[in-house]
């Protein structure tokens, strides 16, 4: 059985300005790269071939979409997120059509989707708050186009490697 995610990574320009925060502030930044999860992790004996012909399904007639990041917010459990201004109603829809036929029974119903890139988690609130304060002017943009997505195999000490991608096709 495999453990598997879907997600997309962004290339941008300013990338780095992501890995600075991620790496004073995520345990899981040696694990995976900057990311914006779909599908969050899942065990599943599905092939390769049908995973792949579903997510093919659910992007007929999408096109590469941009998105852009800008301003840090905190969530439950002390996580700090950047947050998604341009293309969130994309994202929706795609996480929503991932989470349908074979996909559909590992939908997470009692937690709600939005979509974002996670530059922390705190072991505590005072760590927390501390980072909220920290990050308050932090108010870079970050844009970029998104052309494919990534399924992840999560292997068993957490690191995330990539199974294959599927592209967004221009037509």
């Amino acid at each position: 059985m495999l453990q598997r995610s879907i997600c997309i990574f962004p290339h941008f320009d300013n990338m780095e300005k992501i890995d600075f925060l991620r790496k004073k502030y995520d345990r899981l930044y040696r694990y995976i790269p900057p990311h914006l999860t779909l599908v969050f992790p899942f065990k599943s004996t599905i092939s390769q071939e049908v995973l792949t012909a579903h997510i093919q399904d659910v992007l007929t007639g999408m096109r590469p979409f941009q998105i852009t990041l800008q301003g840090i917010t905190g969530s439950e459990k002390y996580y700090l997120f950047l947050n998604v201004k341009k293309g969130n109603d994309l994202l929706l829809s795609i996480h929503d059509k991932l989470y349908t036929g074979i996909l559909e029974k590992y939908l997470h119903r009692k937690i709600s989707y939005f979509p974002h890139l996670t530059v922390g988690r705190l072991a505590n609130k005072t760590q927390f708050e501390k980072a909220i304060t920290d990050t308050a002017a932090f108010t870079e943009e970050f844009t970029t186009v998104v052309k494919e997505l990534s399924v992840e195999q999560i292997d068993e000490a957490n690191y995330s490697h990539s199974e294959f991608t599927v592209k967004l096709r221009n037509t």
